[in-house]
């Protein structure tokens, strides 16, 4: 109810793209809202991966669980790639709002 009040045509915008603006923001902070939660499955999946792996290569089954754990490794860092991204729209994001005021 707040969104459509302040969006509405009742209401002078001051500036004539505010609509388009805060409609765009919303949709990057739905995106990154999204990107933060599948890197945090990700992350856990990755992490249960490298301790299976981990498990492998101590029970002397070498070559199954380097191959594991570097997977389990690999998708960690893919992972943190994809949170510090989430975080830098976020701050972007800020940065723009707070340029606009």
């Amino acid at each position: 109810m707040t969104k459509i009040s302040l969006l509405s045509d009742s209401n002078p915008n001051p500036k004539p793209y505010l609509t388009l603006e805060l409609s765009i923001a919303s949709e990057r902070l739905r995106q990154a809202h999204h990107s933060f939660n599948l890197a945090l499955v990700a992350t856990t999946v990755s992490f249960c991966i490298s301790v299976i792996g981990a498990g492998l290569l101590l029970s002397g089954k070498v070559p199954e669980g380097t191959v594991t754990a570097a997977s389990g490794l690999a998708s960690s860092v893919l992972c943190i790639q994809l949170a510090k991204d989430t975080n830098e729209k976020l701050d972007k994001i800020l940065t723009e709002l707070k340029d606009q005021d």
